[in-house]
């Protein structure tokens, strides 16, 4: 299990929405040093932090972040983007950086870093997934999230051995400038970065943000004709 008091942490978009959220967190639990990047690292406000400009899918950025964070022992891959991509009629540039972002960009992080916490005794990486990682709904993001899922699964097996414990974090529509449009009940951003927080002091595996990710996440095992409507049809 990993103790977040005195930890040094590493969050990826961590200039608002869940990044915010899981920045003040982080340091309501005696963080000792908490690192947020962003792509203008003049946008992130907590005074005490440590801003970093970060390009997730540029491995220079990505090599550079990590030489001036070498204390790191939890890193937290927040950053990610919705396109609104749909699979068969977007343009296949938009589909792409989606799986930048949202799948390369974690795994250079990742790739980076595990060297990072395994030289200062071992520690934690959260992955932030969705409940769309389980629920395909036609789209370029939920296609990258669900690859996502199966990255962090590796992953958890590999650095295991390492000292490095891995967390898939999934949720579904957090209340964040990302989802400003969306006209759903969603979450509370403060909640999901305590439960995702929680998870990583549990040394859990998931961790599942709300109600509607459990019960996705209850039905997997299910026909597919279960989990989706135009299947049954």
């Amino acid at each position: 299990m990993t103790t977040l008091k005195n930890a040094v942490v590493l969050v990826t978009g961590g200039s608002r929405g869940l990044g915010k959220a899981l920045v003040e967190e982080l340091f309501a639990r005696g963080a000792g040093k908490v690192y947020a990047t962003a792509r203008d690292p003049r946008t992130i406000t907590h005074p005490d932090v440590v801003p970093l400009a970060l390009e997730v899918t540029d491995p220079d950025s990505v090599a550079a972040v990590a030489a001036q964070a070498p204390d790191v022992t939890v890193l937290i891959n927040n950053a990610g983007v919705a396109t609104g991509s749909r699979l068969l009629t977007s343009p296949l540039d938009d589909v792409r950086r989606e799986f930048e972002i949202n799948y390369y960009g974690p795994l250079l992080m990742t790739r980076a870093f595990a060297p990072v916490i395994e030289a200062n005794g071992g520690g934690h990486i959260l992955n932030v997934h969705s409940v769309l990682s389980w629920l395909a709904n036609g789209s370029g993001y939920s296609s990258s999230k669900a690859a996502m899922w199966s990255q962090t699964n590796s992953l958890r097996l590999e650095l295991r051995p390492r000292g490095i414990h891995v967390t898939g974090l999934h949720m579904g529509y957090v209340d964040t400038d990302m989802t400003a449009t969306v006209d759903a009940p969603k979450a509370d951003a403060h909640d999901i970065a305590v439960a995702a927080l929680d998870g990583i002091e549990a040394g859990a595996d998931e961790v599942l943000g709300d109600d509607m990710t459990r019960r996705v996440k209850s039905a997997l095992s299910r026909d597919v004709a279960a989990m989706y409507e135009q299947a049954a049809a």
